[in-house]
C-alpha cells in the first residue's frame, strides 16, 4: 500500500504507550544522529571561518534534533516494513513499546523546534537546508520513493549527504566546492553501503516488498554497481585532496581507505551468487563492516587536519 489512508490502515488503530526514555530516544535512530552530528562537525570546523563554542554547538544540537525528527517520522511510516524485518522487528513500534500516533507528534514536534532554533543560533540557510533535510528523507524518501524504485538508496542518500554542508553554512553563512564535495563522498559512499547489506540480506527485503536494487534487478546488476559506485566515490574523496581543508591527516587517509574500499567492492563484484552463498555472503559483510569505518577514518581526517590548521602547524 502506497496511500497515507490505506498505510495507516493496514496498521491498526492507536493503543497506549508502554514505552520507556530510551524508546523514544531509540525512535530517533541514534546511530544514524551519532554520524549526522559528527559530519556536521567537520563541515564546520573545516570551514575557513572561526565559529563561537556556544553557537557551534547550539547549532550542532539543532542538527541533531533535525536528523532524530527525521528518523522518527520513518519510523512511524515504515513501522509495516520494519515488523517484517529481523534487524527491525525490535524497534519501538513494531515492538509494541511505542504507538505510531506517538512517533509521529514526536517527528513532526522536533522537526519544528529544531528548524526554527537553528534560524535563531546560526542563519537562515541552514535552517532552510535542515528542513529541506527533513521533508525530503521523512517525506519524499520515507513515504513515497523507497517503496517505488531501486533507486532509492541512491536519490535518498542525499539526506544523509547534507549535514556537513549544513555544518559549514552555519560557520560561513554560504556554499563553496569544499562541502559540495563532502557532500558527494557521503552520497556515493551510501549505495555500496547499503547494498551490500542488502546482498546479504536479500531475502528480508524480498519478504518485506522492499525494492532494493539486489531484490529488482538481482545480485549481478547490484555487484556492478557496487563497484562503479566505489570507483566514483574514490574520484570524489581523492578530489577532496586538491582543496584548501585537506591536509596531510586527510591525504594519508584517503588514500588508503579508498584503495581498501575499492578492493573490497572488486572482491563483491567479483562472486558469484552461488559462491556468496557459500560463504555465508562473507565479501559483502566485510564491505559494508569497513563501510562504517571508512566514513569515520575520512571526517575524522578532516577534524584532524582543522586542528593542526588552527595551531598553525600546517
Amino acid at each position: 500500500m502506497t496511500d497515507i489512508s490505506a498505510h495507516t490502515a493496514s496498521l491498526g488503530a492507536p493503543r497506549e504507550s508502554e514505552a520507556t526514555v530510551g524508546d523514544f530516544f531509540a525512535l530517533m535512530k541514534p546511530r544514524v544522529m551519532s554520524l549526522v552530528i559528527f559530519t556536521a562537525l567537520a563541515g564546520m570546523l573545516a570551514a575557513p571561518v572561526s565559529i563561537h563554542p556556544i553557537v557551534g554547538f547550539a547549532s550542532l544540537l539543532c542538527i541533531a534534533v533535525g536528523a532524530g525528527a527525521s528518523g522518527a517520522l520513518n519510523m512511524w511510516w515504515e513501522s509495516d516494513i520494519d515488523s517484517r524485518m529481523g534487524r527491525t522487528q525490535n524497534r519501538p513500534i513494531p515492538s509494541g513499546r511505542v504507538s505510531r500516533d506517538e512517533a509521529l507528534g514526536i517527528g513532526f514536534g522536533l522537526s519544528v523546534i529544531s528548524v526554527a532554533m537553528l534560524a535563531v543560533f546560526a542563519n537562515f540557510l541552514s535552517a532552510a537546508l535542515l528542513a529541506g533535510t527533513i521533508a525530503f528523507y521523512g517525506g519524499f524518501y520515507t513515504m513515497w520513493l523507497k517503496r517505488r524504485t531501486p533507486q532509492n538508496i541512491v536519490i535518498g542518500g542525499a539526506a544523509g549527504a547534507i549535514p556537513p554542508v549544513i555544518g559549514w553554512t552555519v560557520a560561513t553563512g554560504s556554499i563553496a566546492i569544499e562541502p559540495l564535495l563532502m557532500f558527494a563522498i557521503i552520497f556515493l559512499w551510501t549505495p555500496p553501503h547499503f547494498w551490500a547489506l542488502a546482498l546479504w540480506k536479500r531475502r528480508e527485503y524480498t519478504e518485506a516488498e522492499v525494492p532494493m536494487l539486489p531484490v529488482v534487478a538481482g545480485p549481478k546488476a547490484t555487484r556492478v554497481q557496487v563497484l562503479v559506485y566505489s570507483v566514483l566515490l574514490a574520484i570524489s574523496s581523492i578530489a577532496l585532496i586538491f582543496t584548501d581543508v585537506a591536509g596531510p591527516a586527510y591525504i594519508a587517509t584517503a588514500i588508503v581507505t579508498n584503495a581498501m574500499f575499492c578492493w573490497f567492492a572488486w572482491t563483491v563484484y567479483r562472486r558469484d551468487e552461488q559462491a556468496a552463498q557459500a560463504e555465508k555472503y562473507g565479501a559483502e559483510k566485510k564491505l559494508f563492516a569497513f563501510s562504517l569505518t571508512y566514513l569515520a577514518l575520512i571526517f575524522a581526517s578532516l577534524l584532524i587536519d582543522a586542528a593542526l590548521r588552527n595551531a598553525g602547524w600546517i
